[in-house]
Parts: C-alpha cells; sequence; structure tokens
C-alpha cells in the first residue's frame, strides 16, 4: 500500500544505426586535384560509465552517518523547545487574560453602598 507505483519503462525500438549516419567531420571530396591532406576525423569520446542501479549513489561514511544523526537531533530538540515555550506563552497569558477577568467582573458587581 505505501510502495511507490512505477510505471513501466518505455519500450521503443532502438534505432536502426544504418538508417542515420554519424557525423565525422567535414572531409575533402575525392576527386580534388589540389595537393593537400584531407583533415583528420576527430575520435569519438568513450561514453560515460553508467551508475549501476543496486548501489545507492549517495554513500555516508562511518563519520558523516554520525554527523547527520547528531545534526538530526539537535534539529529536533531546537524545533521542539521552540514549540513548547510558545505553547507555555500562549497558556500564560490566557492564564493572566482570566485573573484579570475575574478581578474585573467582582470590581464591577460589588455593590459598595459608597
Amino acid at each position: 500500500m505505501f510502495t511507490p507505483k512505477y510505471p513501466t519503462p518505455d519500450t521503443a525500438p532502438t534505432p536502426d544505426t544504418t538508417l542515420v549516419r554519424p557525423l565525422t567531420g567535414i572531409t575533402h571530396p575525392p576527386a580534388c586535384d589540389c595537393h593537400h591532406t584531407p583533415a583528420p576525423t576527430p575520435a569519438t569520446a568513450p561514453m560515460p560509465a553508467a551508475v549501476s542501479a543496486g548501489r545507492p549513489s549517495v554513500q555516508l561514511t562511518p563519520g558523516a552517518l554520525v554527523t547527520a544523526v547528531a545534526g538530526g537531533s539537535a534539529a529536533v530538540l531546537v524545533v521542539g523547545t521552540v514549540l513548547v515555550s510558545m505553547l507555555l506563552a500562549v497558556a500564560i497569558t490566557a492564564a493572566s487574560v482570566a485573573i484579570c477577568a475575574v478581578v474585573l467582573r467582582s470590581l464591577l458587581n460589588h455593590n459598595n453602598p459608597r
């Protein structure tokens, strides 16, 4: 239920290499009477190695893992402290407003003959 559902990969056919010729550089026409050597064709660059699908892309060393856990714990403690202090401030404000309301009510309802 909680595992992601990935769509099936595209099954497009691979292109036929005989239909498209790769560009190899500008070459001189073969029937030329000038006396020069043709331009060399550029060498093709090697393809970069593909990342293995079985290996995670981020590798943590033990020191980095300890640092990440300590940083996460510190962040949780700081956020918790801020939230608790805000809740405490709201509670203190509500209690003081309630006390002021009781005092004002007693002052206004007190029938003093003087």
